[in-house]
């Protein structure tokens, strides 16, 4: 989605990755078996991820108030809509909402799984970004190789503090349903970190062309 990649490019963050890049990304079994491992692991809450997830959501609200901001002032004039369902189907369906600049999002409050730091609201928040600037920007969908060029993506626009808490929300969770339940059900959310190696999204990506996805 064109305007949202440009508006992710303009908010700022790491240097941008290139959309090509992202078209290629797979993620390695090995690392997403791994990436479980540790969510599962960690705790429900610790007090030492606090500081990230403070830096979390303090950018989150900003990304949040450049999505739905009026164009005239600068925003991107994404309409955001919160709703008690599963909204779509598929990424097309979410891209067809979003080529309109508007948006549905679950409403965190619906799924009976709380999460101990995050308000619903700050979840609701972080959930519409991150399908803007994760998925629409990167081009890609909701399977596993599409969730680790989101989390790519979404995440050089966080601080390094922040990063840390973000990638528990995306690569943790999204590697914990896919590799620890098989995809039969979304895990616990947790206010912890993994180990700092796994926060990094320039770390030697799987690519199509240097070597073949599982």
């Amino acid at each position: 989605m064109e305007y949202l990649l440009a508006g992710a490019h303009r908010y700022g963050g790491r240097a941008a990755i290139s959309i090509d890049t992202l078209a290629r990304v797979r993620l390695d079994p090995d690392v997403g078996r791994a990436v479980a491992r540790a969510y599962m692991a960690a705790p429900t809450c610790e007090e030492r991820a606090f500081k990230s997830y403070a830096a979390f959501c303090r950018e989150t609200v900003r990304q949040y108030h450049f999505l739905v901001g009026r164009v005239e002032f600068g925003g991107l004039g994404l309409a955001v809509r919160v709703v008690d369902d599963d909204p779509y189907p598929c990424a097309e369906a979410m891209a067809a909402d979003l080529r309109r600049r508007r948006l549905r999002v679950w409403a965190s409050a619906a799924s009976g799984n709380s999460h101990p730091y995050l308000s619903d609201g700050e979840n609701d928040m972080f959930r519409a970004v991150h399908d803007a600037f994760g998925h629409a920007a990167s081009g890609r969908g909701f399977d596993r190789h599409g969730e680790e060029a989101a989390w790519m993506k979404h995440a050089s626009m966080y601080s390094a503090l922040a990063r840390r808490a973000m990638t528990t929300e995306t690569r943790g969770q999204n590697c914990a349903q896919i590799f620890h339940y098989q995809g039969a059900r979304f895990p616990e959310q947790k206010a912890a970190l993994l180990p700092t190696a796994f926060s990094d999204p320039g770390r030697r990506p799987i690519l199509v062309g240097n070597r073949q996805p599982s």
